[in-house]
């Protein structure tokens, strides 16, 4: 008998030990507690023991605690804020195993990767500032209330963590890139174009995007924001519209403009522009770029495969005529570049095709440009087509290039005769994985040059 478990969220938790400082206030310093259901007891007991463990671990090191492991757990910290706590506990995987018809459960704790779940807990906290602008800007615009801020943490929380996919985390959510689509110069240029009238004919437009296909083509975002926008796009977004296209909620597929049939519709905003009481939902998001907790309305169009992101000055009015004059100007317009990168679109897709023999993993941390062929998809959904063993061997070897901060490689040959090379050079990190039984390393090292030279047009490397 052998059943093996998954790495499962225990409780999650944020804490401030400023708002509870004497004997007896102990529960003022929770500001928010995952499952809801734990007593009041076990959380002062849990937010306790953590603050033990920052306080002991200070004594030997300038950085903060980043985790605490036992048997069965184990426990991430971020100090988000001056602070601030966050606080994620993981359950680890485990076998039911027998022997000497006794039943026994084998912990895999190498399953739970430090630095795969600490990004994925530094990403909650981002997805939240988002939405809702650090916790510190939430406590000014309410006055110093804490009691506004808990709401807004139970409000986001208590969703957000539902759609937490631990068990598939893996390399990619250390990274966290943005998966960019490459076009000839004149497509560029035309959609840079466009971008540049619309945001000329429209003032209160601040900040622009582009995408087709979920790959990123032209951005006007600092990094991090786009990093974090990015991720909300492909992963929530866009998914939702999608189903909700498949089962018939959207209203309008296609309207005559004066250039003809386009195929433009809001993804938020009005969902049909011949009804004016169907202003629909437009999110208010939080920027970063030019002053700290910028908020801003996130309208978002598409057309066919294309969608632009426009992030509009919440000082600003956004009614019915708005909404019809932006359709009026981007809907043909859209259409038609829409329908020029698709052109291009399945040729670019055929040459990105690798051998079946590597599957890579890249990441540019100057421009967050990041691509793989070892997962089958982008969002993850499908899975990766290398053994779990090897996907976590990639991370312990980007933990080992991450810890020196020094240009690196690395190449392991696996037990199942698998070659594995990860190579880290000018702020690149690129990683591959090679079935060949009978290769030799020399052998592998030329391999891993070709495959660069095809694939990654000879950019990455320092030779």
């Amino acid at each position: 008998m052998n059943v093996k478990g998954h790495v499962t969220l225990k409780n999650f938790f944020i804490f401030n030990s400023n708002y509870g400082p004497r004997e007896g206030e102990e529960e003022k310093k929770t500001l928010y507690f995952f499952p809801s259901t734990t007593d009041i007891d076990s959380q002062i007991k849990a937010i306790g023991l953590c603050e033990a463990v920052v306080k002991f671990t200070e004594t030997f090191s300038d950085k903060p605690c980043e985790a605490l492991h036992t048997q069965k757990t184990k426990q991430l910290f971020l100090e988000a804020e001056p602070d601030f706590w966050i606080i994620m506990t993981v359950a680890v995987p485990f076998s039911k195993k027998e022997k000497d018809d006794q039943s026994y459960y084998e912990y895999r704790e190498e399953d739970v990767q430090n630095s795969v779940y600490r990004a994925v807990l530094l990403q909650t906290y981002k997805m939240f500032k988002l939405f809702n602008g650090t916790f510190v800007n939430i406590l000014e615009r309410s006055g110093g209330d804490i009691s506004s801020l808990k709401h807004r943490l139970e409000h986001f929380y208590s969703r957000y963590l539902l759609t937490l996919k631990l068990h598939q985390s893996d390399l990619l959510d250390v990274f966290n890139g943005i998966s960019f689509l490459p076009l000839d110069k004149n497509t560029y240029l035309q959609i840079q174009c466009l971008i540049n009238r619309l945001e000329a004919l429209f003032p209160t437009i601040k900040y622009t995007a582009f995408l087709y296909n979920d790959q990123l083509v032209w951005s006007g975002l600092e990094q991090d924001d786009m990093r974090t926008m990015y991720k909300y796009l492909t992963t929530s977004l866009f998914p939702s519209h999608l189903d909700q296209e498949l089962h018939g909620s959207s209203t309008r597929s296609s309207m005559t403009a004066p250039g003809g049939t386009h195929f433009g519709k809001f993804v938020t905003g009005p969902s049909n522009l011949d009804d004016s009481s169907s202003l629909g939902k437009v999110p208010r998001v939080f920027i970063q770029s030019d002053t700290e907790n910028e908020e801003c309305y996130l309208l978002v169009y598409k057309a066919l495969s294309a969608s632009i992101c426009m992030l509009i000055s919440v000082n600003s009015t956004m009614n019915f005529d708005f909404f019809r004059t932006v359709d009026g100007f981007l809907g043909a317009q859209m259409s038609k570049v829409a329908s020029d990168i698709s052109e291009q679109y399945p040729r670019k897709s055929v040459a990105s095709n690798t051998d079946p023999q590597f599957k890579y993993v890249y990441f540019n941390h100057m421009n967050l440009a990041q691509k793989t062929t070892v997962h089958i998809d982008i969002r993850k959904l499908s899975g990766v087509n290398i053994p779990q063993e090897t996907l976590r061997l990639l991370g312990d070897i980007n933990s080992d290039l991450t810890r020196d901060n020094e240009d690196g490689e690395t190449i392991v040959k696996t037990a199942s005769d698998f070659w594995v090379v990860g190579k880290k050079s000018d702020q690149r990190e690129f990683y591959v994985v090679i079935n060949q039984k009978n290769a030799n390393l020399i052998e592998i090292n030329e391999e891993v040059k070709k495959l660069c030279s095809t694939h990654l047009n000879s950019i990455f490397f320092l030779d």
